[in-house]
C-alpha cells in the first residue's frame, strides 16, 4: 500500500503477453478484440498524439511564438484524456472530457486577426506548417473512427454512446483548430501554399 503523497508506478511491466490472442482489456475489466472500434480509436488517438509531438519539435526548431507551443502541449494532454475516456469503458465519466468551450474560445481568438481567406490552402510552407496540417488530417481521421465507434456503442450502451458523440465533437473542433493554427504560423502568407484554382491558366 502506498503512503500519503506517494504514487504507484503506472507501468511495472512492459511485456505482458496478455494481448497475444488478439484481445486487449479496458479499465472496467472488459476484454475487446483489437479489431474493434474502441481499440481502433485508441490507436488512432495515440498516432495523433505522436503527430503532435512532431509538431511540437518543429515549432521549437522554428522558434514559433510561445503561445502556439503551449497550445500543442495542452492538446496533447487533451488527446490523451480522450483516449482515457475510451479506455475506461463503462467507468468513463463526462468530467474526463477536455473543455470544448475552451477550445472554441482559442479558435475564435486565434482566427480573429487573420486576413480573409480567398483561396484553398495546400499543406506545406514550412516544417511546422506542414506538421500542423498533418495534425489536422490525423484529427479528422480520428474523428471519423470516433463516429464509427459511437454507432457501435448505440447498440450496447446509450451512456457510452453519448460520451462517444461528445468525444467526436471535440475532435471535430480540434481539426478546425489545426487549420487556424497553421495560418497563425504564417499570418502574412509569405510561406503559405495556395491552390492555383480551377480558373488558373495552365500550360
Amino acid at each position: 500500500m502506498t503512503g500519503q503523497g506517494e504514487q504507484r508506478d503506472r507501468l511495472s511491466r512492459v511485456v505482458t503477453r496478455s494481448g497475444d490472442r488478439g484481445e486487449t482489456g479496458l479499465a472496467d475489466g472488459s476484454r475487446l478484440a483489437k479489431t474493434g472500434g474502441a481499440i481502433e480509436l485508441l490507436g488512432e488517438l495515440d498516432e495523433l498524439n505522436a503527430r503532435l509531438g512532431l509538431l511540437s519539435v518543429a515549432l521549437a526548431e522554428e522558434e514559433a511564438e510561445a503561445g502556439l507551443q503551449s497550445f500543442v502541449h495542452e492538446q496533447q494532454q487533451a488527446v490523451f484524456d480522450l483516449g482515457g475516456v475510451v479506455a475506461m469503458g463503462e467507468q468513463a465519466l463526462a468530467a474526463q472530457l477536455p473543455d470544448l468551450d475552451r477550445l472554441e474560445a482559442w479558435i475564435e481568438a486565434a482566427n480573429r486577426d487573420l486576413p480573409p481567406l480567398r483561396e484553398f490552402i495546400l499543406p506545406g510552407g514550412t516544417e511546422a506548417m506542414a506538421r500542423a496540417h498533418s495534425a489536422r488530417t490525423g484529427t479528422r481521421r480520428a474523428e471519423r473512427i470516433a463516429w464509427a465507434w459511437q454507432a457501435e456503442c448505440r447498440e450496447t450502451s446509450s451512456a457510452i454512446a453519448e460520451l462517444a458523440a461528445a468525444l467526436a465533437t471535440y475532435l471535430n473542433r480540434l481539426s478546425d483548430a489545426w487549420f487556424v493554427f497553421a495560418r497563425r504560423l504564417d499570418p502574412d502568407g509569405r510561406h503559405t501554399v495556395y491552390w492555383r484554382g480551377a480558373s488558373a491558366d495552365s500550360d
